[in-house]
């Protein structure tokens, strides 16, 4: 009896270790329903598959918990058809798209491709776990450490101002900032992308021997691999895991005017009736800061400023005029508001300084009256109910229709690093810092989604997170000094942060201080500078204009027939003819998850001269953009037109390429020279290319696209889709909208017009199509009121033209 004990004993043993160790190794692991689990002797690894190209790897010292509901991620690990494999101290798991490799003993991780390419590696002995006491919690900094190859290119990280568009050899670190927004997440010109899921500062460093993330907090380490096969998959795949982009509304991509700041209600009102009595198009107004009174009532979302005497009124005067109009709101509330006091009461506010500093408002900051502003707590629920349940009656009920989050990273000032001990819902400031506009802005767009569906949220935006794009939000990038440089690193900035899978993204035009122009506007340099950015941003997801130290509207640079005028009045003007192109790309940014401003490695990453290119960039999938980032028309602070200016750029290889203003054809692979007078910039068609212009408009929804021109751009196959809906509510996540495809054959010189799918209330039954086919022979490039060369009337039925 005592002989069959024992042997159930040995048995039982032999058994439990064949489960955990099938390969029979020291080292124990375990396969789930999700991936595998190793216990390395050091460390707990797991290994999660949220998809078959989407990877979570999880590791943490052995006899500790780790346990963490991301903040980003939105997408649960599914249970996967995967192979199992054991090689001596090897682990591999395999799904029906990728690879996974881990080393029972080192715990290392490499991914491979299907084939067996390897993509990544981590570096052996590369996961650092060091005790750190945060704020009285017993915690680790975290880091790990890859293995890049030599060329690797490598993009994303979010926005920085140094103007790097391939961030190897980058070194950053991580924690947000006025003009510098960090996302902890990088992807490869191999095709897949790494998300460090970890919200406390971080140390980025790239170097030859290593690429690492280290974070000051964190119970063990926690990332995602993300294979794509190339930048616009893994854009898919960061979409898939953290959130989908809504639709933005269609006047969300006109003209915006602003400064710093109108000062008053019949101030903001008479620059938009200016406007129209211009005849420039515009589509809106921003309110700045104080329409809320002093310093001691910061952020109170009430008009308390004389001078603001009927808002309601402003507002409707602002719709009357067929613009619309968002509002200044912060993360801060001055010690007089009601929103301080209801979230003191509950210990929802936190304590270091912040903007502004002073109760006084003079310049500088006075720290005899110091203002008593403070950050309220984004990261408690109750927290951001009060913030909205203010926002909702104070501002949303006159008919405001959208906001402004300024300071959204937020301001920390003069900070000390006893601050980061401030406890939130979630634990110290120290480790959720970088997430904080994520919460922020989360917050508000949750709130308004549950009261209101008739129209879009819409957020402008100071700062940004992973998985900020499934909040209505558009990045700018800070409060930036206004020079040529500061111009050109605009370009890389928001082209790294679309990288991150975050596609709406901005600048202030002009630049938002004007430091280095002391004579501001009567600056010629400032002024030729500020033409060139609004060049720039007429290509941008959002095209506006603001700043401080001098006002930007049109008639602050001349009149009509005068040069820089009247090239500001161009590109207005090209904006808006461009917005049946805009919007589509706007729907193909949702549906299919693509985006907007398209670095030239996300089409060409197998031409090697586009990988480290900064200062040009894809504006959907048929524009060529090239701004001009250098003065070429100021001398001894006059205006000098004699000579014509030119930029050298780019043109990819592997398409063709039309001149968007001449219709001239040249091939890709070659470095060229454009001229460039202030009113033009280089500015290419990818041939293959299906373009709608839209109408002469002063606002976005003025007239209906019911005589569309075409423009076919021959040289190659081609395709597009006509989006069409509503333009400012949420039924086309009920099926509300239509699809009608053109699809190009250049050999046979056939344009085929397909069936409308789809329908929405209001939808156009008739309308006419106005084909041109571009070419610099007929004279046909920049001239958007030609004669066509065919035009057919479409009742949504299938038509080919051969043209």
């Amino acid at each position: 009896m005592k002989h069959c004990e024992t042997f159930r004993k040995v048995t039982g043993l032999l058994l439990l270790l064949f489960f955990f160790n099938p390969s029979g190794n020291a080292n124990e692991w375990q396969k789930t329903d999700k991936g595998a689990k190793i216990n390395t002797g050091n460390s707990t690894i797991e290994v999660q598959f949220f998809s078959s190209t989407i990877v979570r790897i999880l590791k943490w010292p052995t006899g500790t918990d780790f346990v963490k509901e991301s903040l980003s991620v939105v997408k649960s690990a599914e249970k996967s058809a995967l192979r199992y494999g054991t090689k001596g101290d090897l682990i591999t798991l395999t799904s029906d798209m990728m690879s996974v490799e881990v080393n029972s003993i080192s715990g290392q991780v490499l991914f491979h491709t299907k084939e067996g390419q390897q993509l990544l590696a981590e570096k052996p002995s590369g996961s650092t776990f060091t005790p750190f006491n945060d704020a009285g919690s017993a915690t680790y900094n975290v880091g790990q450490s890859f293995l890049l190859e030599e060329d690797e290119a490598i993009y994303g990280l979010g926005i920085q101002q140094q103007g790097k568009m391939n961030q190897r050899n980058a070194s950053l670190r991580m924690i947000q900032g006025n003009t510098d927004d960090y996302i902890p997440f990088f992807q490869s010109v191999k095709g897949y992308g790494l998300f460090w899921d970890n919200y406390s500062p971080t140390q980025f460093t790239d170097s030859p021997e290593e690429t690492s993330f280290v974070s000051e907090v964190g119970d063990g380490i926690d990332y995602y691999f993300l294979y794509g096969g190339d930048a616009d998959g893994v854009v898919a795949a960061m979409r898939e895991l953290t959130g989908d982009v809504p639709m933005f509304p269609l006047w969300s991509y006109g003209y915006w005017q602003s400064k710093e700041r109108y000062k008053s209600q019949d101030e903001t009102v008479g620059v938009v009736r200016r406007y129209r009595e211009l005849g420039v198009p515009l589509d809106g107004i921003i309110q700045d800061w104080q329409y809320w009174g002093n310093n001691y009532l910061w952020n109170a979302m009430e008009f308390l400023n004389p001078e603001f005497y009927d808002p309601a009124r402003m507002v409707e005067d602002v719709h009357r005029l067929h613009a619309h109009m968002i509002i200044s709101i912060w993360s801060s509330f001055g010690p007089m508001t009601k929103q301080y006091r209801e979230l003191k009461e509950d210990n929802m506010l936190m304590d270091f300084i912040t903007w502004p500093q002073s109760g006084s408002e003079k310049w500088p900051p006075n720290p005899d009256y110091p203002s008593g502003v403070r950050v309220y707590d984004a990261f408690h629920p109750r927290a951001r109910e009060i913030y909205w349940k203010y926002l909702n009656s104070g501002l949303l009920s006159l008919g405001m229709d959208g906001w402004w989050m300024d300071s959204t990273e937020p301001d920390h000032l003069d900070w000390k690093p006893e601050d980061f001990d401030n406890q939130t819902y979630l634990g110290s400031f120290r480790k959720v810092r970088n997430a904080y506009p994520l919460m922020t802005v989360g917050g508000v767009y949750t709130n308004q989604r549950k009261v209101m569906s008739d129209k879009r949220v819409f957020i402008l935006t100071r700062s940004a997170f992973a998985g900020q794009q499934r909040y209505g939000a558009n990045v700018w990038s800070g409060d930036v000094v206004a020079s040529w440089d500061a111009l050109r690193n605009q370009i890389s900035g928001g082209l790294n942060l679309t990288l991150c899978g975050i596609p709406h993204y901005n600048s202030d035009i002009g630049g938002f201080f004007l430091w280095n122009f002391p004579r501001k506007l009567q600056d010629t340099e400032y002024r030729e500078l500020y033409v060139r950015w609004l060049q720039f941003g007429a290509f941008s997801p959002m095209m506006r204009s603001h700043g401080a130290d001098a006002p930007r509207e049109i008639w602050q640079f001349g009149q009509k027939g005068e040069k820089q005028y009247d090239a500001i009045e161009k590109f207005i003007r090209l904006r808006y003819r461009l917005l049946p192109y805009i919007y589509s790309t706007s729907w193909d940014v949702t549906h299919n998850r693509s985006s907007m401003m398209r670095a030239l490695m996300m089409d060409f990453a197998d031409d090697r001269k586009v990988l480290d290119i900064n200062d040009q960039y894809l504006f959907g999938r048929s524009l060529l953009v090239a701004p001009v980032t250098e003065s070429m028309y100021t001398r001894e602070n006059r205006e000098d037109y004699s000579v014509t200016g030119s930029r050298e750029l780019y043109l990819p290889s592997g398409a063709k390429w039309v001149d968007f203003w001449s219709g001239e054809l040249l091939n890709g692979g070659q470095t060229i020279r454009r001229e460039t007078p202030i009113d033009i910039i280089p500015l290419y068609v990818k041939s293959g290319s299906i373009l709608p212009i839209g109408p002469e408009l002063q606002y976005a929804e003025e007239k209906p696209w019911d005589n569309l021109e075409i423009r076919v751009y021959p040289g190659a196959n081609g395709s597009f889709t006509l989006y069409e809906d509503e333009n400012d509510n949420y039924n086309y996540e009920k099926g509300l909208f239509s699809t009608i495809s053109f699809n190009w054959d250049d050999k046979r010189r056939r344009l085929t017009i397909g069936a409308r799918e789809g329908e929405f209330p209001g939808m156009l039954q008739e309308r006419t199509f106005h084909i041109t086919l571009v070419s610099q022979e007929k004279g046909k490039g920049m001239n958007l009121d030609q004669k066509s060369d065919r035009k057919v009337v479409y009742t949504g039925e299938k038509i080919t033209l051969k043209l």
